[in-house]
């Protein structure tokens, strides 16, 4: 009974043994093989311990199976905003980017090895081919040659960036725009299923960063970063194939609008302003027309010395190009409605008299639009032509010959009298008649005349109401930019 009980020890025993050498021997297969050892704690010691261990794999991600993905961290910050252009649809930006991922199963002990860190050169590693997808030229910063690797196998991996990269401008609001420009990060070549990418720090922390090592202060400014992770890529999305992680960061940036103001919007409207006093003069004066055509000619000559400040797009015409359109179609307007109106106060007396749908349309409706009531000396005169016409010419005539018959019988005036009375009483009918003839010119004259006021009080107003709602669109359009500035 008691060798039975030996020998059932015995045998567990020797499962319990052959559990542990198989435990050990397992522990053993999977140790990594980056796990590095120094002889001694020196920089040289873990420099030969690398370069014995590692430095020959740089062909492969660094990862003990193929089917482990690599988890790289991206991060950037953006030290200048270079150029904006807006007809190439360009953004030119300066950016320091960063990348780290963990080299699978390399380590070894900081007491042993004699640091934590060390500096090696880039091409004794792999790289990720993170590239930025809407970059259009190359990278013109200087290079930089090393990495930084520590006691756990972390590669931090950090160099400038000269992006030149597309972007959708809209300058429809120009130059109070706002840009939303993207930068979305990715692998040229590897797929999800090998490379995975993460943000290293909150997109608030990359902004905090950005504004506070922004070195330039020119046109543009920073507002604020958005950053999200799509689900899936937007630029190789192949039937068939595998997704690629990306990384998307949408730059905002908002136009100091100062210098455009000043350089293109004021004299602009100390311009049209001084055009709309023009108003003023006498629109039969040459001077007037002289005037205007004077502020055309230096407006034209404004607009191709500022012509550089303007944007140049082929998708939308900014707001400001129409506003510049208007004022110089205005002035233009004005300069043919002063030549018509000197043309008709100069001369009318030659024309025929109004048409009838005419003196309706203008001298009745358009009139009473733009508060120009009828004159009192045209009633006056109306009614000084119906005093002299009450009656015409023959009837005098006649009523003339009846009472020189009755003045003869009663006075018994001789033949000669009677005479010279009939050739006084001709004569004065054909002064009667040149009179009415008169007063007729001088009523057509009036009407045209009127036709020439209206038409210049109307013109007139036009200008008073186009300056008076480009002002607020633009006063509504810089405080719009403004909140927004307050609102970021």
């Amino acid at each position: 009974m008691s060798k039975l009980k030996v020998r059932q020890w015995t045998g567990k025993l020797l499962i319990l043994d052959f559990i542990f050498t198989y435990l050990i021997m397992q522990s053993v297969i999977m140790r990594p093989a980056e796990t590095i050892n120094c002889s001694q704690p020196s920089t040289e010691s873990l420099l030969n311990a690398l370069r014995e261990s590692y430095f020959n794999k740089t062909e492969v991600r660094p990862v003990l199976h193929l089917t482990t993905p690599t988890m790289i961290s991206v991060g950037f910050a953006m030290y200048a905003i270079l150029d904006v252009n807006e007809k190439a649809q360009i953004l030119d930006t300066f950016l320091y980017v960063w990348f780290s991922w963990n080299i699978e199963g390399l380590s070894w002990d900081p007491d042993e090895c004699g640091t934590d860190r060390i500096t090696l050169p880039r091409k004794k590693f792999w790289r990720p081919d993170i590239i930025i997808n809407e970059l259009i030229s190359d990278n013109q910063a200087p290079s930089s040659y090393y990495v930084s690797l520590d006691n756990t196998g972390v590669i931090e991996d950090g160099l400038p960036y000269h992006v030149v990269s597309s972007c959708n401008l809209d300058i429809y609001s120009f130059p109070f725009d706002v840009q939303n420009c993207i930068y979305t990060f990715g692998s040229y070549k590897h797929t999800m299923r090998d490379i995975q990418l993460s943000f290293s720090e909150p997109v608030e922390e990359t902004l905090r960063k950005s504004l506070h090592y922004m070195e330039t202060r020119g046109e543009w400014e920073l507002i604020t970063m958005l950053a999200s992770k799509p689900n899936n890529s937007i630029y190789f999305n192949f039937d068939g194939m595998d997704p690629w992680d990306e990384l998307k960061y949408n730059i905002v940036l908002k136009r100091r609008p100062t210098l455009y103001v000043v350089n293109l919007l004021l004299p602009s409207y100390f311009l049209i302003t001084v055009d709309l006093f023009s108003f003023l003069l006498p629109p039969q004066a040459v001077d007037r027309s002289a005037f205007k055509m004077t502020l055309i000619l230096g407006y034209t000559v404004f607009l191709l010395l500022m012509n550089d400040l303007l944007p140049v797009t082929g998708n939308t015409i900014p707001l400001i190009n129409v506003f510049f359109s208007l004022c110089l179609a205005l002035m233009v307007a004005s300069l043919l409605e002063t030549i018509l109106i000197t043309n008709i106060m100069c001369a009318s007396s030659n024309y025929t008299p109004l048409p009838k749908w005419v003196k309706v349309l203008f001298l009745h409706y358009l009139a009473r639009l733009v508060c120009m009531g009828k004159n009192t000396s045209d009633q006056n005169s109306a009614i000084q032509r119906n005093n002299i016409t009450s009656c015409s010419p023959e009837e005098e005539m006649t009523e003339i010959k009846h009472q020189e018959k009755g003045t003869k019988s009663l006075l018994n005036f001789s033949e000669q009298e009677v005479k010279e009375l009939s050739m006084i009483t001709e004569h004065l009918l054909i002064i009667r008649q040149q009179v009415d003839k008169h007063f007729s010119n001088d009523r057509k004259t009036e009407e045209w005349m009127r036709l020439g006021e209206v038409i210049d009080r109307f013109i007139f107003i036009l200008y008073v109401v186009f300056l008076s709602v480009s002002l607020c669109t633009i006063l509504v359009f810089w405080l719009y930019w403004y909140s927004f500035q307050r609102e970021a």
